[in-house]
Order: structure tokens, then C-alpha cells, then sequence
């Protein structure tokens, strides 16, 4: 028989845990005032989101946005600090529940090198295709959300 603890601790492997990750919203403007959105494709699906993981120990999830935009799609940028907005999701594979803080970034360039080139492909959206073709609804929900604001 296990403990109460030992219990607790077994049933939150069952049922999952909660995962703090952050995202960036990653955008460039484009002639006549619109908004691009950078999305990159799942390594496990290919479906399209935006750069995000988890948020390492003493990281603010701003630092761990402007990291994850670099490892994942090269880009170099401007992280808002405030977070814009936030979504969750679960992957079909396991039973944690991701809870994704969303960070602005505006983009100055994309890198030549950057850790995930060889295995993440990346894609520009006009804001009103991004809106349509991101995975999670809860992205869905955020970009929609984003009304070429003055950014």
C-alpha cells in the first residue's frame, strides 16, 4: 500500500501534470499596414503553431519565448515582457495539460543557423489565413485577438 504522498504523487503521473511553457507570437509588418504570423510545424504531427516550451527554472516567460522563437523557426527580435495572452492544450501522446503564457515578437531577421533548422519546417501567414490554419483552439482564439494593434 503506498503512503498518502506516495499516492498523490501516482495518481498526478496517471492524470497528468501541468506544464508551464511560453510561446512567441512571432510577426512582422508587411506593405499596407497588415500582419505576417511565423508559425512552425509540429515535429510530432507537422501542424502549424508557434515557437513555445517549457520555462526553465528562475526564467521569466518572456526570456523562455524570445529563447524558443531562436532555438525553433532562427528568429531574432523584440519580446514584449507583458504576456499578451494565454492558451492550453494536451498532446495526443501523453496525458499532461500545457498551459502556453503568449509573448508578442516582433522580428527583425531569421537567423542562418539555429538549432532546430534541420528538423522544424516554418511558414509566414497573413494574420487572417493564421487565424484558420493554427492547430490549437486556443491559438485560434489568441490570434483572433489580434487586430493589427499598433505594434
Amino acid at each position: 500500500m503506498l503512503n498518502e504522498d506516495a499516492q498523490t504523487e501516482f495518481t498526478k503521473t496517471l492524470s497528468g501534470r501541468d506544464v508551464a511553457q511560453a510561446g512567441a507570437l512571432c510577426y512582422r509588418r508587411i506593405e499596407g499596414g497588415g500582419l505576417d504570423i511565423l508559425f512552425v510545424g509540429s515535429r510530432r504531427n507537422g501542424r502549424w503553431g508557434i515557437p513555445k516550451g517549457s520555462v526553465e527554472d528562475g526564467e521569466a516567460s518572456s526570456a523562455a519565448a524570445l529563447r524558443e522563437a531562436f532555438e525553433e523557426p532562427g528568429v531574432v527580435g523584440i519580446v514584449d515582457e507583458p504576456v499578451f495572452g494565454s492558451f492550453s492544450y494536451r498532446k495526443e501522446t501523453g496525458p499532461n495539460h500545457y498551459q502556453v503564457a503568449v509573448h508578442l515578437l516582433q522580428v527583425l531577421r531569421i537567423a542562418d543557423e539555429f538549432p532546430e533548422k534541420s528538423i522544424r519546417k516554418t511558414r509566414w501567414f497573413p494574420l487572417k489565413d493564421a487565424v484558420h490554419d493554427a492547430a490549437q483552439p486556443g491559438l485560434r482564439t489568441l490570434l483572433s485577438r489580434v487586430e493589427n494593434p499598433d505594434l
